[in-house]
């Protein structure tokens, strides 16, 4: 892709953001409105690797239908990268009413798009599936139809397959849900991205530093990495009082951090919307408390 190309995408994602940010004051624009915005910008982009970096982050998305139906979509694509991002999303969503459309996937022409599909439907425990295309890898031959003469090639180049492999998130962790930029890009600037590595490990540390640090990082980090690397973290920590901390980071440059940081926005707003409804219901539930009776003086 050319870097004129490349700006022009930038610019465009950039301008469904401020449409939605133009909007006269009288109507509050929320976080996640924004955040939608990107993901709906993504998913209509004339560029490919746009379309897919939007699809790939919704993958922080669970129990989520208008993400389920933007990754579902992203199937019928005409590009292969778009088709094994939503592949690679619905599996990291736990979508399991997916696994039709995702069984569906195993028959494309592209061994990423099965590869991808492949993974996901064994993270969704269907098993039989997944083993059925690993047969296919270990054996260079595919049970029932046979496989189409350009994917035997694949199969037999371990490069090829490393590679699939990686892009996809199963030979790479702890960036899984970045994918194969980030491994390139940490590989050239760094054999091992620590402070990356690091913003992963403290998703599940209790302690409030831990917090700060992540938003630290997301806001300010130099690397790319390292701000998705700790959204990502922030959006499993799964502390609502961190959303608006981090509604900064719609704009950042670079647009995998743009859209890791939605995805984590629309989970937290999410997550604090369904612990007011508990607090709610507790509080509907929970009968007042006796009023102790004074006994009458004699």
């Amino acid at each position: 892709m050319s870097l004129t190309r490349l700006r022009i995408s930038l610019l465009l994602a950039s301008a469904a953001v401020c449409a939605v940010l133009s909007v006269p004051s009288s109507f509050a624009v929320s976080g996640q409105q924004k955040a939608w915005a990107l993901f709906e910008s993504a998913a209509q982009s004339k560029n490919a690797a746009q379309r897919a970096l939007g699809i790939r982050a919704l993958g922080l998305l669970r129990d989520n239908a208008h993400a389920r139906k933007l990754a579902e979509g992203a199937l019928e694509d005409d590009r292969p990268e778009v088709r094994s991002a939503g592949a690679v999303a619905l599996g990291q969503m736990h979508a399991t009413d997916s696994i039709p459309k995702l069984q569906k996937l195993l028959n494309d022409d592209r061994m990423s798009v099965v590869m991808a599909a492949a993974h996901s439907l064994r993270d969704l425990k269907d098993n039989a599936s997944a083993y059925s295309v690993y047969y296919d890898i270990l054996t260079g031959e595919r049970k029932g139809d046979g496989l189409i003469a350009q994917q035997v090639d694949t199969l037999h180049n371990p490069k090829e397959l490393a590679m699939i492999g990686i892009e996809q998130g199963i030979g790479y962790v702890p960036f899984a849900g970045i994918g194969w930029d980030a491994w390139r890009y940490t590989h050239k600037k760094d054999p091992h991205p620590a402070r990356a590595v690091a913003a992963t490990l403290l998703a599940h540390d209790p302690d409030p530093k831990s917090s700060a640090a992540l938003v630290k990082a997301a806001i300010n980090d130099k690397d790319w990495i390292v701000r998705a690397a700790a959204l990502e973290a922030i959006a499993e920590r799964g502390d609502p009082s961190l959303e608006d901390k981090i509604e900064v980071s719609l704009y950042d440059v670079n647009s995998h951090v743009r859209f890791t940081a939605a995805a984590t926005v629309i989970r937290l707003n999410t997550l604090r919307k369904s612990g007011r409804k508990e607090i709610e219901k507790k509080t509907a539930t929970t009968p007042a408390p006796a009023v102790p009776t004074v006994a009458a003086s004699r």
